[in-house]
């Protein structure tokens, strides 16, 4: 009898991105906290909360969100600077809230940061700020020639 082999572990930040979400997606807190750094100063800052640092801290504030259930975010116009052992990534999350109304949609713009460690990549820092429909349009400055 041959058992199935475990997926490799994720190996790219998009990859830790992927499982974060997925993580948050089904409340599953093994799942998130597989995905940090096993650095002392990791840092979560949840939209309008404190800044939350470390391992057990940020453990204890997701398992404080997924008692009230799963979050049901889904990154959306991902941008990405990436260098060798440091990636981050900018976010903008949607939510989507059910209500008795039926399903209502609300705007997080996150940044991730991801570093490398070995050939490990893992999360540092997530940080989220309330967001509106108007983050849907990204702003971006065109580039000025100077003659």
């Amino acid at each position: 009898m041959s058992r199935a082999k475990p997926p490799p572990p994720p190996s790219t930040p998009d990859e830790i991105e992927q499982q974060f979400y997925e993580a948050l997606q089904s409340a599953d807190i093994e799942a998130l906290m597989a995905v940090w750094s096993d650095d002392d100063d990791i840092v979560c800052v949840h939209p309008g909360g404190p800044r939350v640092v470390g391992a057990v801290a940020i453990r204890a504030a997701f398992e404080s969100i997924f008692a009230n259930g799963a979050i049901r975010a889904r990154p959306d116009k991902v941008r990405r600077l990436q260098t060798l052992n440091c990636a981050v990534h900018s976010v903008l999350e949607r939510i989507d809230i059910p209500t008795d109304e039926g399903l209502q949609t609300a705007w997080v713009v996150a940044t991730n940061v991801y570093v490398k460690s070995g050939t490990r990549w893992a999360m540092a820092a997530h940080h989220a700020s309330p967001g509106s429909p108007r983050e849907v349009q990204d702003i971006v400055e065109a580039g000025s020639t100077i003659h």
